[in-house]
């Protein structure tokens, strides 16, 4: 798997196409709830798989509580086979070697995603929560 930063709106575009597949048409989630205001000032990023096809993504953004970890999408064919752990892995070695280093790293896991997040050394806190209309836990990189 490679992952790289998105540099280009055609890049954008397709991790746009990943993520309504994932989020819009699976997941059922409304089109105007998945892509908000922070899709342009966010980082994104793709992963690429053994077939050099953009197969997933992700993005982080600067918070007044933090650096959150957003939009993880990976097409149904290309789970189990690392892009979602190498999307987080790049992320947090980008994140590692910026001038935010030193703040919270947070996301807003679904729950199926939990044991997925916690490998990576995050942990769930407070209460479980809905957002668009999926539950989910907040969790912190300690």
């Amino acid at each position: 798997m490679q992952v790289h930063r998105v540099r280009t709106n055609e890049e954008l575009q397709q991790a746009f196409r990943i993520r309504n597949e994932v989020f819009v048409q699976e997941q059922q989630v409304a089109s105007e709830e998945e892509y908000d205001e922070y899709d342009a000032s966010a980082a994104h990023y793709l992963a690429y798989g053994k077939d050099k096809v953009a197969c997933g993504t992700a993005r982080w953004r600067e918070t007044q509580h933090g650096i959150k970890l957003e939009r993880f999408a990976v097409l149904a064919p290309y789970r189990g086979q690392g892009a979602g752990a190498a999307i987080l892995q790049r992320i947090l070695v980008d994140i590692n070697e910026s001038e935010q280093a030193d703040q919270l790293i947070y996301l807003h896991a679904q729950i199926t995603a939990l044991p997925f997040y916690e490998r990576y050394g995050f942990k769930k806190i407070g209460d479980e929560f809905e957002e668009c209309n999926i539950k989910h836990f907040k969790m912190i990189r300690t």
